[in-house]
Formats: structure tokens, sequence, C-alpha cells
């Protein structure tokens, strides 16, 4: 495989695991209300927040290789 298909194939599995984790973030709080919502809306979205800081910097990598 060349390194321009082998970028995209990665850049697509970021894209992917970017979906993943809204995805899991949204169900993790969609049949949630009042308390129980408040309660683990801030602790999942600092989850999320790290999860995309993760791919991120991972799509860094990428770009740095690519230079």
């Amino acid at each position: 495989m060349n390194t321009i298909a082998h970028d995209a194939g990665k850049l697509s599995e970021l894209d992917a695991g970017i979906r993943r984790a809204w995805r899991a973030y949204s169900e993790r709080l969609h049949e949630l209300t009042g308390d129980e919502y408040e309660r683990l809306e801030h602790e999942s979205w600092a989850e999320l927040q790290r999860e995309l800081r993760r791919l991120e910097h991972r799509r860094q990598t990428l770009h740095q290789g690519a230079d």
C-alpha cells in the first residue's frame, strides 16, 4: 500500500473514531433526565473531550509524518 492510501485509511479511521466518540456521548445521556442527567453530563463531556483530544493528537502525528 502506498503512503497516500495508507494515510487516507488512517484519516478515515480517525474520522470514524470521532463519530464513535460523539455517539457514545449521546448514548450515555440519551434517556437520562433531571438530576441523573446533570450528574452524568459533566463526566461524559469530559470523557468525550479527552477522546477527541487523543484523536486530534493522532491526526497531528499523521500530518507531521507526511511532511
